[in-house]
């Protein structure tokens, strides 16, 4: 018997158990030694993920079992108890929601910098997003912003929008080559000393500004970050923990949107990935 004709086999078996009992669906959460969360249902009991599948819980090293000493006396109640309450002074109740905004459309034949700067078409996109950013009206912290003249100026248009907060550099936020992509392409060739430097601090970048949320935060937390497309899709990857050398399968547009959030279990979900659609067609260039 294949391994799908096994799945559905046990499947019904389990759809039918569920009807005797009225039909209602029951899960269990199971702690083990390693501290890895598991779901126990009809689906999971019956498939065992690929290891590279399965999700490290402790991602950011902010795991609340992490941060406290471990539990030596096992049989002892009171020693759990104060093993419990030490996880539970760790543990975060709030989601931090990272809104991840590309540059807009800029001058490629600027030989510097400074001289790339944003097109007309550039400036509209960048104003585009920011009523977008504007009627979604979240309680936004701040526009953290790349050192790059585009990312710089991009910034700066949308904080028209959204005057009320203030604009932060981040140079580790710069454009770069994150890691050599999977599969390799021919027409962009970056020498290897320029993965290990950008890969750094590209690196650097993530840790920093991706974590779930400290226990002192007290309600849901909104940081707009304005960048370049490699960072972005190099973030993304990381977050959900796929493969980094994929960054480069993904395709982003001029001022697009990226929502990123994550909970305080450690968990992250992706919520947007390039979002455009509140630009008419002739706005989109990527």
């Amino acid at each position: 018997m294949g391994v799908w004709s096994r799945f559905m086999s046990k499947k019904l078996v389990s759809g039918t158990v569920v009807g005797v009992i009225g039909g209602t669906s029951l899960y269990w959460f199971v702690s083990e030694a390693s501290a890895r969360q598991t779901v126990e249902n009809s689906f999971t009991t019956n498939y065992e993920p690929s290891p590279c599948a399965r999700w490290e819980w402790n991602w950011d090293h902010r795991d609340p079992k992490s941060l406290v000493k471990p539990l030596k006396k096992v049989d002892d109640p009171e020693s759990q108890n104060d093993y419990n309450k030490a996880v539970e002074t760790k543990k975060g109740r709030a989601i931090r929601h990272l809104i991840l905004v590309r540059h807009g459309q800029y001058n490629l034949d600027g030989m510097t910098d400074s001289q790339r700067t944003l097109t007309e078409l550039g400036r509209k996109q960048a104003a585009l997003s920011g009523e977008r950013l504007k009627h979604l009206a979240l309680p936004y912290d701040e526009i953290v912003r790349s050192t790059m003249t585009r990312a710089q100026e991009t910034a700066a248009i949308i904080g028209k929008s959204l005057s009320h907060l203030k604009l932060v550099d981040c140079p580790l936020l710069e454009e770069g080559s994150p890691i050599p992509p999977e599969p390799p392409v021919g027409h962009w060739r970056p020498e290897a000393s320029q993965f290990f430097q950008d890969g750094a601090r590209i690196e650097s970048a993530f840790r920093k500004y991706f974590y779930r949320a400290d226990p002192s935060q007290k309600s849901d937390s909104y940081t707009i970050i304005v960048c370049h497309a490699n960072v972005i899709r190099y973030f993304v990857c990381r977050a959900l923990q796929y493969p980094a050398e994929g960054w480069l399968r993904i395709s982003l547009g001029h001022a697009s949107l990226t929502w990123v959030s994550i909970y305080p279990d450690g968990r992250v979900s992706l919520r947007t990935l390039g979002d455009c659609g509140h630009m008419p067609k002739e706005c989109l260039t990527r």
